[in-house]
């Protein structure tokens, strides 16, 4: 009787791999029992990710800003997770340049990290991820689309800020948040990649349970022992606290928005998909005010 062939393991590759998110979800492809040598770290300078070549891992100089760098970095590139720039403004001719890059490098599946509800939010965010994955959508790829929603550590970040002043403040009202910690979406974000192509394809909406900037207020005095309180400015009273501080208004105005599309309910998903693709409940924000306290 003749032995079943073992198909060998696709090539993954992660874009921006030195940062945040694409580290985490390299990672999470090792975790996975990727062999190492089917995970290439797509970054801009290869000599900060020697980590990553010491365990193994293929690390490719990708520049979003250098298209001739593209496509010798996606050669033989089965599946790409496109981690989305970190650059406002430049985004979707950074990405145009990837997709085109991954279709003549004929890549079979890609991942886009977007951002929630990109295709029908007034978030300031979301242009450029709506207009990326209209890119995505023109180009025949197969893909899928993470529309994360916002970062737990957009706040645990600051909680030392937050501890000193005694006060989150902020414009975001009653709304809530339906924020997720970088690992889950990491994690999110390799189940689609490494999953069934069929399956995976088309667009995600993934966050964890939403929570108001009160209750988070309440979380990290629970758990700190330190008492948090909210307090709720108008759009133009957060903007102007901010450029008090030292904020430039226009940057200031932009944080404000923000804040303003979280009151609007445009920060929330009641979508159970990240769960479903982590397949177990998300990270906490009594884990993640824990975690950030150590």
């Amino acid at each position: 009787m003749s032995e079943t062939p073992v198909m060998p393991a696709p090539s993954f590759a992660v874009t921006g791999a030195t940062g945040h998110l694409g580290r985490l979800a390299v990672d999470a492809l090792l975790r996975r029992g990727v062999p190492a040598g089917n995970v290439f770290a797509l970054v801009r300078d290869p000599g900060m990710a020697k980590d990553l070549a010491d365990l193994g891992v293929g690390v490719r100089e990708a520049d979003y800003d250098r298209p001739e760098t593209l496509g010798p970095a996606l050669e033989g590139i089965e599946r790409l997770l496109l981690v989305s720039s970190p650059t406002p403004g430049d985004r979707v001719r950074q990405h145009s340049a990837v997709i085109d890059a991954a279709n003549a490098a004929d890549v079979g599946f890609v991942v886009y990290t977007s951002v929630i509800h990109a295709d029908e939010t007034e978030l300031a965010l979301a242009p450029e991820h709506a207009a990326t994955e209209d890119l995505l959508q023109g180009s025949g790829l197969p893909f899928a689309v993470a529309r994360n929603g916002w970062y737990t550590e957009n706040y645990t970040a600051r909680l030392e800020e937050y501890l000193a002043s005694g006060e989150i403040v902020g414009a975001a009202g009653q709304g809530r948040v339906s924020a997720a910690t970088r690992a889950d979406y990491a994690e999110a974000a390799v189940a689609l990649l490494s999953g069934d192509i069929v399956d995976q394809q088309g667009y995600w909406e993934l966050g964890g349970p939403a929570f108001t900037l009160a209750e988070l207020a309440a979380t990290i005095t629970e758990v700190t022992g330190t008492t948090v309180t909210y307090r709720d400015l108008s759009g133009d009273e957060y903007t102007d606290l901010l450029v008090g501080v030292g904020m430039d208004r226009s940057t200031a105005e932009f944080v404000a928005s923000l804040d303003l599309s979280a009151a609007r309910g445009e920060l929330q998903t009641d979508s159970p998909a990240l769960t479903n693709l982590l397949g177990r409940a998300p990270t906490s924000l009594v884990d993640a005010v824990r975690v950030a306290r150590m």
